[in-house]
């Protein structure tokens, strides 16, 4: 090293690389010798640079001039890599190389590097008059990959933002306690007497407070926020949040790819995203509109941030300038500055938007998932295609597929502040309709189950039985060819008196045993009055009667002893022992055969019932299970729609609570000329806080509310399964009005470890319905095409409505609002409050009342406000230094950035260290 003398090696600055700015930089040194010789031609120079430093290869920079001949030597053994170039011609050189942007400082050397020598050291110094050293310390890049950060805010100033939304905080003003307010809460929370009418609380013991006026009793109980809630006036601070397109840049890979030398791959990309597509047509034209079913379908957040408002139940909802304006509702305020509720509301703005747009920002950032395959040959013609080639014959080449990122700015600014009057309506979704669902189940098919066929009992038979009446002598002589006739002496007797001596008697009465009945039957009873069998003697000279009371007979023939009774009362034997005749008798099946039969058709009857009423009960089950199904499909109605009716709902409740004069028409144009009555918002109360529920007094007293019972129903039951085979209640509904309920009951453990029923009012869901909506588990009334806030507002208990007045009629609004709401403490002094203006000081809440809206008034009548509320439209993006600052009036306040995916891959060519897997 003697030989040279002295070389001076300086840091000459950092250049801009071409293309979009990446966070490196074209680093540059300048080498000085002494002399010519002292470097000569056709020599390595190189620096001797930290390891850690992510120094790029220059062969990825082939067009860059400035990285001709220089070269990158890693040394795996060593802490330093080295970058140089060759000298040609001798004499001083500059070597540059590619790095991050940011600086450092650190030792570096110099050295000279032969071919196939070892490396040499030379001493150098950092300025004409510097030391000579091996090592120096200079400025090098800082060590590690670039943190970049994009380009300045400053270079998108006057960009216009592509969406904005708008919204505003609402802050009751404590202080004046207004007579529907007041009554109301006296009637149902604060207990006691309450007033009757507007006269009272217009007096004067009210409006100055008196001790011994009932509204001094109320006032004593109430904090600010209490008095807040009675109030009848607040301040509506709207805010407007814009949104800007910054730069782009890659993010993180998402995928990896090779080529091997001289290889060609094609990758088809397939991005999925969640999406419900519904086609209208309108005047021949067919367009589409996507309906996102959670915030992760959403692809900028912008729309997610719209979204995210519109189902958020905590906020009040205001149709500001013809669009849905989310109102979030912020702690009462006790001063009437304008000053102080936008500062409070600024911060409030700042913290709910930036917690918002960070996470629908994640949320989106997981939404997208993109699919690579490799394929040889593809039909898909709708996919993404991407043909990679490497064209070396000896290198293999990687890619990194690395997805494309957007930088979002987003502004708040404070576009105007308004009084607004608040009115509480009670159970405000008692009048709105349901929708019902027209579903017609059909009846289960039961031509598989064949109807079994009634068995009848047997028909009576009627048999001819052939009998002979005997002759029985008695007396006289035995003469069988005279004719008898019936004696007058026993009717039973037949007697021939035409013999001379002794007459001659035979037997007239008989009792004549049948032949058995047929099998399973018994002879039939006659009816009333009983008629004798028919009896044939074929001709033969006789007479007889077969009534059963001329034989003191109940029956005849008598069941009992099967036997048919008969009296002649003119007969002549012709000489003959018997007289033959023929007798049909009427069978008639017995109890026992017919309760055979009846056991029979019984059985077969049940059967089939029991066929039946598994395939009802099966049909019942799929119905249940498809009626679930559909609705828990049901598309939700437009927010917009559901929030005009809720809106017009509660106008409606409150054009009935007021006093609007004999004339309620011109009452209500007059509220809706001083009052922006479409931009009216409300909040409902919890469904839990029941003020007029009261509990029987009993002993223990019943939990409140009741726990619910055996006997408990929902909202809306599921319909029956009868216990019969008669057909469900749900086969015969056409209509669903809203989610089924249904009471079951599950084992609670008592004090004692003993299992206890307890039940309770559930809902229904099956493996293939979507996710019960909010308010299932509470019981509550769900309309199947409203949304969660839809939901909320028909199971309120009560919901607080807040009227805008329009700008510039503060004035007259408020004097309306003193005749509608009395003028209770109007005459008390005003709690003055640190930021308020001076000339609060000294007056009476009803005075400061009046300069509050005398400000308004001129305020938004003030044109150049109006103008200053739409400059970011005019003049786009202007960067707010230090991202926040309170709120002044009509400015931007409020500024940060978020960083959103795309569905767009890029392939980028990387290198990796063989030996240590570093990328390089």
């Amino acid at each position: 090293m003697g030989d040279l003398m002295a070389i001076v090696v300086t840091f000459t600055g950092k250049s801009t690389l071409p293309g979009p700015d990446s966070g490196f930089r074209i680093w540059s040194y300048k080498i000085e010798p002494s002399s010519p010789g002292e470097i000569p031609a056709n020599e390595r120079i190189a620096l001797g640079l930290p390891r850690d430093v992510d120094v790029r290869d220059p062969a990825l920079y082939p067009g860059v001039t400035e990285l001709q001949n220089t070269f990158l030597v890693r040394d795996q053994n060593s802490t330093r890599q080295y970058v140089g170039r060759d000298t040609h011609p001798a004499g001083a050189l500059t070597i540059s190389f590619v790095a991050p942007v940011s600086s450092s400082t650190s030792e570096i050397m110099l050295v000279k590097m032969p071919a196939n020598q070892p490396m040499t050291s030379l001493s150098f110094a950092t300025s004409q008059a510097g030391a000579q050293a091996p090592v120096q310390t200079m400025t090098v890049p800082l060590p590690g990959r670039p943190a970049f950060n994009g380009r300045p805010l400053s270079d998108f100033k006057g960009s216009l933002p592509y969406a904005s939304e708008l919204f505003g905080v609402y802050q009751p003003l404590a202080g004046w306690f207004g007579a529907l307010n007041t009554r109301w809460a006296l009637s149902r929370t604060l207990g006691g007497a309450g007033y009757s009418d507007l006269d009272d609380i217009a007096e004067t013991a009210a409006r100055m407070l008196e001790e011994e006026d009932a509204l001094a009793a109320v006032v004593g109980q109430c904090e600010a926020g209490l008095q807040g809630v009675l109030s009848p006036v607040g301040l509506v601070n709207l805010f407007r949040e814009y949104f800007f397109e910054f730069d782009s840049f890659l993010g993180v890979p998402a995928g990896h790819v090779w080529l091997s030398p001289g290889g060609t791959v094609e990758l088809v990309e397939t991005s999925t995203r969640r999406t419900l597509v519904e086609k209208t047509a309108e005047q021949s034209l067919e367009t589409s509109r996507k309906v996102e079913e959670s915030l992760t379908d959403q692809d900028d957040v912008a729309d997610a941030v719209k979204e995210a408002n519109a189902n958020d139940t905590k906020l009040g909802v205001s149709a500001t300038g013809g669009v849905n304006a989310p109102i979030f509702h912020a702690d009462a305020s006790a001063s009437f500055s304008t000053q102080s509720t936008r500062e409070r509301s600024s911060e409030q703005t700042h913290k709910h938007s930036r917690t918002q747009s960070s996470k629908v920002t994640s949320e989106i950032k997981r939404n997208f998932k993109t699919t690579f395959k490799t394929v040889t040959e593809s039909t898909d013609t709708s996919s993404r295609r991407y043909v990679l080639q490497n064209t070396s014959t000896e290198d293999l080449v990687n890619y990194e597929l690395r997805r494309k990122m957007r930088k979002v700015g987003v502004q708040l600014q404070h576009i105007g502040s308004r009084l607004a009057w608040q009115v509480y309506i009670d159970k405000p979704g008692r009048h709105l309709g349901l929708g019902d669902m027209v579903d017609m189940v059909p009846a289960p098919d039961l031509t598989d189950i064949p109807k079994p066929e009634v068995k009848p009992y047997p028909p009576d038979q009627k048999v001819t039985h052939s009998l002979s009446v005997p002759f029985r002598w008695i007396q006289g002589d035995e003469n069988a060819d005279q004719t008898y006739v019936t004696s007058s002496d026993n009717i039973d007797h037949g007697i021939n008196k035409d013999s001379p001596g002794v007459d001659d008697i035979i037997l007239f009465r008989f009792n004549l045993p049948l032949p058995p009945a047929p099998d399973g039957f018994e002879i039939k009873r006659p009816g009333t009055p009983p008629l004798p069998p028919p009896i044939d003697f074929h001709g033969a000279q006789v007479q007889f009667t077969a009534t059963a009371s001329d034989l003191n007979m109940t029956a005849n023939p008598d069941p009992a002893t099967n036997t048919l009774g008969i009296r002649l009362t003119y007969a002549n034997f012709q000489t003959k022992k018997s007289m033959p005749f023929d007798v049909t008798i009427v069978y008639t099946p017995k109890a026992e055969t017919k309760q055979a039969i009846d056991t029979a058709n019984k059985a077969a009857m049940d059967d089939y019932a029991e066929r039946v009423s598994k395939v009802q009960h099966e049909a019942y089950g799929n119905a249940v299970r498809e009626r679930l199904k559909k609705v828990s499909m049901t598309r939700s109605r437009s927010s917009e729609d559901l929030r005009k009716e809720e809106r017009h709902t509660v106008f409606r409740n409150l054009i009935r609570r007021i006093d609007l004069g004999q004339d309620p028409h011109l009452g209500s144009e007059l509220i809706q000329q001083l009052f922006d009555v479409d931009e009216m918002l409300y909040f409902v109360a919890p469904d839990f806080w029941r003020p007029s529920t009261t509990t029987p007094s009993t002993t223990p007293p019943p939990p409140t509310p009741p726990e619910p019972t055996q006997g408990s129903v929902g909202h809306y039951p599921l319909p029956p399964y009868p216990p019969g085979s008669g057909d469900p209640a749900l086969f015969q509904g056409e209509t669903v009005a809203s989610r089924y309920s249904f009471t079951d009951v599950n084992n609670a453990l008592d004090p004692n470890g003993n299992a206890t029923p307890e039940w309770r009012v559930n809902y229904l869901i099956t493996e293939e319905t979507q996710p019960a909506p909010m308010g299932s588990s509470l019981g509550w009334l769900i309309q199947l095409d409203g949304d969660e806030r839809r939901n909320e507002f028909l199971n309120a208990a009560w919901a607080k409505a807040v009227l805008p007045v329009r700008p510039g009629h503060e004035m007259c609004a408020l004097q309306l609002l003193r005749k509608i709401e009395g003028e209770g403490v109007f005459q008390r002094p005003y709690a003055f409050q640190d930021g308020d203006p001076s000339e609060y000081q000294n007056k009476t809440v009803g005075e400061v009342l009046q300069l509050l809206a005398g400000s308004l008034q001129q305020a938004n009548r003030n044109m150049d406000n109006v103008r200053a509320a739409e400059k970011v439209f005019e003049n786009g993006f202007d960067p707010l230094e230090g991202g926040f600052r309170p709120a002044a009036p009509y400015q931007v306040f409020d500024q940060w950035i978020e960083v959103l995916p795309t569905d767009q891959v890029v392939a980028v060519q990387v290198r990796y260290d063989p030996k240590t897997g570093q990328q390089l």
